[in-house]
């Protein structure tokens, strides 16, 4: 049986007990209130370093893809904006978020994900760098596949959907009623496979398979709604470019 703090390597007890508790009530405020589907959490490998490249929709993303990763604990990468105020930076870092600057190349935090996936941690990145503005996927910056590059392990695709109409930028609160979220993980790609495509390859094949798990959700989701949601618009499209 392996050990509860394998789930998070060099994790205090008090942070990891904190984590567990958040993300179970997580899961249960999204399958209470929101119906999510989720499919393929256990693509996620239960040991060793792993970057998970998710597309953004929403401020629900992390905890969504989080909390139904049961058998280990994530990092998150999150904007640096997020931790200026006090009480909400202490408990965003003790969940494992490090801060970063989309804004411009920030060398500290690559430092600090290639540390933690050199610890065995798994992180979840948003290759977009910031929330869609219309609910479909857009390109994903270049930053990212030298960051691929020198993490030297699997990378996990994973898409959500249905965030952005639950709680898309410029609404202030999320939406609890007549919203569904939904959450698929892909089969993790090898790092030795990722890199014969070279930089730019690795990260239009990321982006394609993240976009394709964003659309089979979407089509799972309006199948199970009868075609009523999500709403149409330009989140039914593959993102520009793929």
């Amino acid at each position: 049986m392996r050990s509860f703090y394998s789930r998070r390597p060099g994790g205090t007890l008090g942070k990891m007990l904190l984590y567990e508790f958040l993300s179970g009530l997580c899961a249960c405020i999204f399958i209470l209130f929101y119906r999510a589907r989720v499919n393929g959490s256990k693509n996620v490998p239960a040991t060793g370093p792993v970057l998970i490249a998710a597309n953004h929709q929403s401020f629900l993303d992390p905890p969504l893809i989080g909390s139904f990763i049961r058998h280990r604990h994530l990092s998150f990468v999150a904007r640096v904006g997020l931790f200026q105020f006090g009480p909400f930076a202490w408990l965003i870092s003790a969940l494992n978020s490090v801060p970063i600057n989309d804004e411009a190349g920030d060398a500290g935090a690559i430092r600090e994900i290639l540390k933690r996936l050199g610890e065995g941690h798994a992180v979840l990145i948003f290759p977009e760098g910031s929330r869609t503005t219309d609910g479909g996927q857009k390109s994903f910056k270049r930053g990212v596949a030298l960051l691929m590059k020198r993490a030297k392990c699997p990378v996990v695709p994973a898409a959500v959907e249905g965030c952005f109409d639950t709680w898309g930028p410029g609404t202030t609160w999320p939406n609890v009623l007549g919203c569904r979220v939904a959450v698929r993980y892909g089969k993790p790609i090898p790092y030795d496979e990722l890199v014969r495509e070279g930089a730019q390859g690795a990260l239009d094949r990321i982006a394609r398979e993240v976009n394709a798990l964003r659309l089979q959700l979407r089509a799972d989701m309006k199948r199970a709604t009868g075609g009523s949601y999500p709403a149409p618009g330009p989140g039914d499209q593959p993102a520009e470019g793929i």
